[in-house]
């Protein structure tokens, strides 16, 4: 008998692309197959074919519906899945918004690259996947609630356990039994973990005593201050107050699901007790007004569930459904706060509220949420003045903040307590869904609870065989997809776009044509040197 292999497709050194694969001799399964997101070279990983094959996958579980978790399982679908998606209720709800939505995404997002592509007569490309996709993935799901053992396949069954990360989450515990009557090999796979005190959840919870442990790391290089949710009510009422101008907006990116419901109800709250006044909120997000229905679906297994209800029948709360409701928000007058996906400022409405208010010295925008290397909401938050956006300039002139306390992610701390009560651990410990510096960190806080040679971090694309005496690494069918130092880090898009805007602010700088005219011939030479010269071969 061989023993399993556990194989780490993505949030291998990064923190998006969730995907593992666990195979047995009975067959294969993924925990997660979720989207790339950060750079343009990570995010063309979507696009390129799966490192297996999706027909002979029997099984996927979700650990929950965010999209670097749940992003590909229509792909994986349009390429020839057939079997379960195991999730809890929720999950699967909010899965059914979210995954559609994404679908919508990938088509008007291939249709402008091929309008684009045709002007400069450039190949057309396909999208990711389509709308009929996600409705074909959709039917494949099987709901499970939580601390329940179901069946997967043959010799291997698993429980899903409250993450306290988002409506519906889990954490995966998995039991692969052996045919020989020895005790079943026991692996939890955290998915992403919350933290204490989280708005809606309750504390995250596992089982003790397990063989292997896959942990996220998102935020293990920081130990964020102490906040309930009270006091994150307060410093939330600081920082709204502080943008209030009476030209001026709020502009708050933010996740559609949970970041956007915790935002209603909070702002709802502190509007409620007198602390701000009757400011106009709009949600600008299609599928942030989805999920907020799914949410008060649900509303009766959220711990301020009734919170979150009296936000949502708040006069003040405004919801813009369609396209034309959306550009109206142009026209209004007066301090108002507009919460917009997508939460890093990478696609969604967010994008053309940056656009029209980021040279404003009138303008707030307030982070919430992680922001991956990379992004638009990192570059802004790491102090940039100028911007692009959609081929566009943009100075910024407006004030940049960010809240880290409405963070889905336990920090270092959090995350050393919850490996401490899965103890005692067998074998190794596998650090993911985390930054280098993260997974460096976290490693270090752990000194005295796991020896440092049972942790592990796993690369992009790198398998082990899960065996009784430990984790060995497996040899390896092929060359990575990324290099371990092209993951989570800025690329060459970056760097041009950094380049190109370097250049403009250079040109206008000059004093004189003549200076301007030298800077040029210098850089076409640069470009038409001999090592750069166009191929012109037969």
């Amino acid at each position: 008998m061989n023993p399993p292999r556990l194989t780490f497709h993505g949030a291998a050194g990064s923190v998006t692309g969730s995907c593992f694969r666990l195979e047995t001799d009975h067959g294969q399964i993924l925990i997660d197959c979720g989207m790339f997101q950060g750079s343009k070279t990570e995010k063309e990983l979507n696009y390129r074919p799966f490192p297996f094959a999706p027909e002979r996958i029997a099984a996927v579980i979700l650990s929950h519906a965010h999209i670097d978790h749940s992003g590909l399982l229509p792909k994986l679908v349009r390429h020839g899945f057939t079997g379960s998606i195991h999730a809890t209720p929720a999950t699967i709800g909010l899965a059914g918004v979210m995954l559609p939505d994404s679908a919508h995404i990938q088509e008007m997002e291939v249709e402008q690259f091929n309008r684009r592509a045709a002007r400069r007569n450039r190949g057309r490309i396909k999208p990711i996947y389509d709308t009929s996709d996600a409705e074909a993935c959709l039917r494949l799901f099987q709901p499970h609630r939580l601390n329940e053992w179901f069946p997967v396949i043959s010799g291997l069954r698993a429980r899903l356990w409250n993450a306290g990360h988002l409506l519906g989450s889990a954490s995966v515990e998995v039991e692969i039994g052996e045919d020989n009557g020895s005790p079943p090999l026991k692996i939890l796979i955290s998915g992403d973990i919350g933290p204490d005190c989280k708005l809606m959840h309750a504390d995250p919870e596992g089982p003790a005593g397990v063989d292997y442990l896959i942990c996220e790391s998102t935020y293990g290089d920081e130990d964020r201050p102490e906040a309930t949710p009270a006091s994150r009510r307060l410093l939330l009422r600081d920082e709204v107050r502080a943008a209030m101008h009476p030209d001026g907006v709020l502009l708050i990116p933010s996740f559609a699901v949970e970041r956007t419901q915790e935002l209603i109800s909070d702002i709802g709250q502190l509007i409620a007790e007198g602390e701000l006044p009757d400011i106009p909120v709009f949600v600008d997000s299609p599928l942030a007004s989805k999920a907020t229905r799914i949410f008060a679906n649900h509303h009766r297994e959220l711990e301020e569930g009734a919170d979150l209800m009296r936000g949502l029948r708040a006069a003040n709360l405004h919801f813009t459904e369609t396209r034309e409701e959306s550009m109206a928000l142009d026209g209004v007058r007066g301090f108002h706060i507009i919460i917009a996906a997508s939460g890093m400022c990478e696609a969604g409405r967010i994008r053309h509220r940056l656009k029209n208010w980021l040279w404003r010295s009138t303008a707030t925008v307030l982070f919430t949420g992680y922001q991956a290397e990379g992004t638009l909401g990192r570059i802004l938050q790491s102090g940039a003045q100028v911007v692009r956006i959609q081929g566009e300039e943009f100075s910024v002139h407006a004030r940049i903040r960010s809240l880290d306390l409405y963070s889905g992610h336990a920090d270092r701390t959090e995350l050393v307590d919850w490996i401490k009560a899965r103890l005692p651990l067998t074998h190794e410990l596998f650090l993911v869904h985390g930054e280098p510096e993260a997974r460096e960190s976290l490693a270090e806080g752990l000194n005295g609870i796991v020896s440092p040679g049972r942790i592990l971090r796993p690369e992009l694309d790198e398998a082990f065989d899960l065996t009784g005496t430990g984790a060995h690494r497996a040899a390896s069918p092929g060359h990575p997809r990324l290099p371990a130092g092209k993951v989570a880090r800025l690329d060459w898009h970056n760097d041009v776009s950094r380049l190109i805007l370097d250049i403009n602010d250079a040109l206008a700088a000059s004093p004189s044509e003549k200076q301007r005219a030298v800077m040029i011939r210098r850089l076409r030479s640069a470009l038409e040197g001999p090592d750069n010269k166009p191929h012109t071969g037969a």
